[in-house]
């Protein structure tokens, strides 16, 4: 019977040896321990969630925004390079009435017919003071102050006409880009504003793929508590944490808007 007892006794002491290690086991994350995680990471996860979408709005509005004003100025441009194409045809056609009455006046020196040369003359100054651009002007260089001050006026126009410049077409490609230069900057800031709203939406989509993330996140931290077995609890609260830990990274690298919002 003593040694019974002994042996009955000596089993109590293992049982109670093992609860206690069992306890001190579970002593790290308790069930109060497990659910004070739980609560934080489901307030950091709602508002993490609640962040995203808000961001993810303002890359959406800003996506309509740059397409609108792209639109915007495509329509500036083309207005522009339509403009630009009617003012270089009418330019030409004053470079083809200029070109005409230098071989006029060029034929009727050959010529030595002065009357010819003097009325030719005559028909270019009135006509250059009147329609001849700038751009050209200084292209084919011609000075409309020096020859219509009436001063030697037809002479200077002879010495110019001998110049190369005088009586080559200015129309070269360098020239005729020049017309396009306004409309050209229109469509290339059209272009940059559209490639602006193709990245806004972008990254509109990639915070959405984060929402999503941080749901899965919600969903598997609010069901933490459904499991009895704290290791099962331990589990479900792990995945989440990886989830959100993921989503967390995965945000931070997705730029934010340049405007909108609390962004300016």
């Amino acid at each position: 019977m003593g040694e019974e007892k002994k042996e009955v006794s000596e089993v109590k002491e293992t049982k109670e040896t093992k609860e206690v290690k069992t306890e001190g086991k579970k002593s790290f994350l308790s069930e109060n321990a497990l659910e004070i995680i739980t609560v934080i990471l489901l307030g950091i996860t709602a508002l993490l969630t609640a962040w995203a979408s808000y961001v993810g709005s303002i890359h959406g509005g800003n996506q309509a925004t740059n397409y609108a004003t792209s639109n915007n100025l495509s329509s500036d441009g083309n207005s522009l390079y339509n403009a630009a194409v009617q003012t270089l045809s009418q330019d030409m056609g004053v470079w083809n009435t200029i070109s005409s009455y230098e071989l006029e006046i060029l034929y009727a020196e050959s010529a030595k017919d002065n009357a010819a040369i003097e009325a030719n003359v005559w028909k270019l100054q009135w006509f250059c003071e009147d329609n001849l651009p700038e751009n050209m002007a200084k292209a084919i260089g011609y000075d409309v102050e020096k020859f219509t001050d009436g001063n030697n006026d037809t002479q200077d126009i002879l010495e110019w006409l001998k110049d190369d410049k005088a009586i080559t077409s200015p129309f070269t490609e360098e020239f005729v880009d020049k017309y396009f230069d306004e409309a050209n900057a229109k469509l290339e800031e059209a272009d940059k504003a559209i490639e602006q709203g193709k990245q806004d939406n972008a990254n509109g989509d990639k915070f959405s793929l984060v929402t999503v993330l941080y749901s899965v996140a919600l969903f598997m931290l609010g069901i933490v508590g459904v499991f009895k077995n704290t290791t099962n609890k331990k589990i479900v609260l792990a995945i989440s944490f990886v989830c959100l830990l993921i989503a967390v990274i995965f945000m931070v690298t997705i730029p934010l808007p340049t405007s909108g919002g609390i962004f300016g």
